[in-house]
């Protein structure tokens, strides 16, 4: 199974570029931080540089994540235990059919929307819950997150697209 890092790293790069945009001050920044409780001093003592980095990185992670929820093809390879070599030629065949089936920006993006209002609201609304903090911040960091990797999956689903990236290489 081949995984298409260029298309994770770009895709990484997402969440930083949306956070500039979404946390502006002239945005959503003043009531986001008013909701978390931090000030403006708090913001300027941290090590900007690591965060960027850790960021970049975590933001990969989830970027790996999302090859799976919106590359169907990873899925027809996890049926025969992820080895292509084992596969049978039935299996060759079907990938050669439909190996690049539904590999758009589109179908990535909604798939990654859809796990944004599914799994990703969810998760950020109970967190919030438990930590007294208000439904302003839950729709504020979901609505980031939903934005976000609804555009890192449509990246990395529609790579394909862009450079011809075959999942599987046929025999």
């Amino acid at each position: 199974m081949q995984i298409n890092f260029l298309a994770i790293l770009f895709a990484s790069v997402v969440p930083l570029v949306m956070g500039f945009i979404w946390y502006n001050p002239k945005i959503f920044g003043k009531v986001w931080m008013k909701e978390c409780g931090l000030t403006e001093e708090k913001m300027k003592s941290a090590n900007m540089g690591l965060v960027f980095i850790f960021s970049i990185i975590l933001s990969a992670l989830i970027g790996f994540f999302l090859q799976f929820v919106t590359i169907h093809q990873f899925g027809a390879l996890g049926m025969i235990g992820g080895d292509e070599k084992l596969a049978k030629p039935s299996f060759m065949a079907f990938m050669n059919d439909y190996g690049t089936a539904y590999r758009s920006f589109g179908h990535g993006a909604l798939h990654s929307f859809m796990s944004g209002i599914f799994f990703v609201f969810p998760l950020i609304a109970i967190n919030a819950m438990f930590e007294r903090k208000s439904w302003k911040y839950v729709m504020i960091n979901s609505a980031y997150w939903t934005i976000t990797i609804t555009i890192m999956g449509g990246i990395i689903c529609g790579w394909y697209a862009i450079d011809g990236f075959n999942m599987v290489t046929p025999k």
